[in-house]
């Protein structure tokens, strides 16, 4: 694989990484920017999927890093919410062999309608902390684990269901929440990542090379949401929800899923 990367590959995966990053950081979405660079590039769907968990740890660690730094987040206090999501991404990224994707196929472009809607409907959520539904074990087990299998196993919106999850039901503004949210997808990556390396489906060269690019546009774009909050946070949010349903909608993916079942 690496004799066949050229110069401009190389620069374009980079490129390709550093969006990804940029955009993943803010509003998350990132991994559907980068996969279908990794599948363009040769990589079958299983090591487009683990190499795309390399490149986005990378990411979304440079995110966390940035929003620990600032004082977005303790790790002491959401130890929780980490164990379970890291739990509930590996048994994803194991059982991702044995379950039917198809469900997951035809749901979750609507959720990540409501996702776009809900933001466009309440134009005033997230600026401020509100309310909290649910404490913090409530929130591990309901969230955390449910949205690291599902990581594990499949993945698209990830982040912006963390997000909705953190505004909703622990009343955090959108910075708040999106700094959170890096914690646990960085958490739920590390975990499939470690399963996929296990089944020697990583692409390293090219990983690695899209992890450059994913750690700069990270960085750039986490200052970004903590310099601006909401007004770019939001925006942002609902662009890439809309532009995820439509691309899982209008796209054929089911001879790909088949194969990721079958890796």
């Amino acid at each position: 694989m690496s004799e066949a990367l050229t110069i401009e590959t190389i620069a374009l995966l980079f490129s390709i990484g550093l969006v990804a990053g940029w955009v993943d950081s803010i509003a998350g979405g990132g991994g559907l920017i980068a996969l279908p660079a990794l599948l363009g590039v040769g990589l079958n769907p299983a090591q487009a999927l683990a190499t795309n968990k390399l490149q986005g740890s990378f990411g979304t660690f440079a995110a966390s890093v940035n929003f620990i730094q600032k004082g977005h987040l303790q790790l002491r206090d959401i130890w929780p919410m980490i164990l379970l999501t890291f739990i509930g991404s590996a048994c994803g990224t194991l059982l991702v062999q044995s379950l039917d994707a198809g469900v997951l196929m035809d749901t979750i472009p609507f959720l990540l309608l409501g996702v776009a809607l809900y933001f466009l409907v309440q134009p005033k959520i997230g600026d401020e902390d509100r309310h909290q539904r649910l404490h913090l074990w409530g929130f591990a087990l309901l969230i955390g684990f449910s949205l690291g299998f599902y990581d594990g196993f499949f993945g698209p919106g990830t982040g912006s269901f963390f997000t909705i999850g953190f505004v909703t039901l622990m009343g955090f503004n959108l910075i708040k929440a999106t700094a959170h949210t890096k914690i646990l997808n960085f958490t739920s990556n590390i975990a499939s990542l470690f399963f996929f390396i296990l089944g020697g489906q990583v692409v390293w060269i090219i990983g690695l090379i899209m992890a450059m690019g994913q750690t700069i546009g990270a960085y750039i774009g986490s200052h970004m949401s903590m310099k601006h909050g909401a007004k770019i946070i939001r925006p942002l949010l609902v662009l890439v929800s809309l532009a995820m349903t439509a691309k899982l909608i209008w796209s054929t993916p089911d001879h790909i899923i088949r194969q990721w079942i079958g890796f």
